[in-house]
């Protein structure tokens, strides 16, 4: 420390003596000398008050107390810029893991919307921020056609990792898939065993099986699924009881079936769409019922598509969680 007080007394005397942009370059270059010994602010402070203290030892005995107090704020300037620069990093390595799961979900999550002569699909899903907490998986088989639609509460690559197993325990079942009660146990026990305890995921499974012309469907404590009888002109809630996946290994689920007729339509969504407006005395799922209602005569996909542009225009519109609506219609 004795060497840097030698230094910067000189290089602040020549300042003072001569003030000339050769002599301000020096003092700018003595700091890459002091970040490499991690010099903290404080001391610096103190550095320029004793080399003050020997220029000018007459004038400095007013300056002693200001100095005193600026070093004590460096001190607590210093605190708080090594506390900033650790957020700024934690949140630069939170992003690359973000982007990390991102991508996880770009490459191994993708699916593809069935095509089939007995239903038309169509499906938006839009997360809140980089990584989408929502999954939709679809599984088209000769015997049925399969969705499932689960909302993981977590974030990141685990989150991305979770989605990754639910996806390829679904491929496996393809066998069982007409069945949502097996699907769901099965996964209920993959996720018991493989996720941690503080990552919950719901799950809505469904399949329409051509041959008995039935929509079968079972629910792991996720948002009920609408259904709308053309018929009728009126929708309907799919209710359908269930306890998340992974809380209780033991957990039975419940297979659920309902017959569609020309012009019906199962509507599966997460709770980012129903959950819309915070603080007002409203009837959200009525809302999304009505916006659905008003062109039910559209293409599956035009209909998704119509629902989020609607509900983003809503006044005082929050979008809370990330948005997934899959709506099944029967031809």
């Amino acid at each position: 420390m004795e060497e840097l007080e030698r230094e910067y007394h000189k290089i602040l005397s020549d300042y003072i003596k001569d003030q000339n942009e050769r002599n301000l370059y020096i003092g700018q270059n003595f700091v890459r000398q002091l970040i490499r010994r991690n010099v903290a602010p404080e001391d610096v402070v103190s550095l320029h008050k004793e080399a003050v203290e020997e220029i000018f030892p007459e004038e400095i005995e007013g300056l002693r107390t200001a100095y005193d107090f600026l070093i004590e704020m460096m001190v607590h300037y210093g605190m708080a810029l090594r506390e900033h620069q650790s957020l700024i990093q934690k949140q630069a390595e939170l992003q690359i893991e973000m982007n990390i799961a991102a991508n996880v979900q770009k490459t191994m999550l993708q699916t593809t919307i069935p095509t089939s002569e007995q239903v038309e699909i169509g499906m938006v899903s839009t997360p809140l921020k980089t990584v989408n907490g929502d999954y939709v998986h679809f599984i088209e088989d000769d015997r049925y056609v399969g969705v499932a639609v689960t909302d993981v509460v977590g974030k990141g690559v685990p989150a991305a990792l979770c989605m990754s197993m639910v996806k390829y325990g679904l491929e496996t079942m393809r066998d069982s898939g007409h069945t949502p009660s097996r699907v769901l146990s099965v996964l209920n026990r993959i996720v018991e065993q493989n996720v941690d305890d503080s990552m919950f995921i719901s799950m809505f499974y469904g399949c329409y099986v051509p041959r008995a012309n039935k929509f079968y469907y079972g629910s792991a404590g996720h948002e009920p699924a609408f259904l709308y009888r053309a018929q009728e002109d009126k929708f309907y809630d799919l209710e359908a009881n269930g306890i998340l996946l992974g809380i209780i290994p033991t957990a039975e689920y419940i297979d659920n079936e309902v017959v569609l007729h020309k012009d019906d339509m199962v509507i599966v969504v997460t709770d980012g769409v129903t959950e819309f407006r915070q603080g007002d005395d409203i009837d959200e799922r009525g809302v999304v019922a009505s916006l659905i209602n008003d062109v039910k005569h559209l293409a599956p996909q035009q209909i998704c598509e119509y629902l989020y542009r609607e509900l983003e225009e809503l006044h005082e519109f929050n979008l809370r969680d990330d948005f997934t609506v899959v709506v099944i219609k029967k031809r």
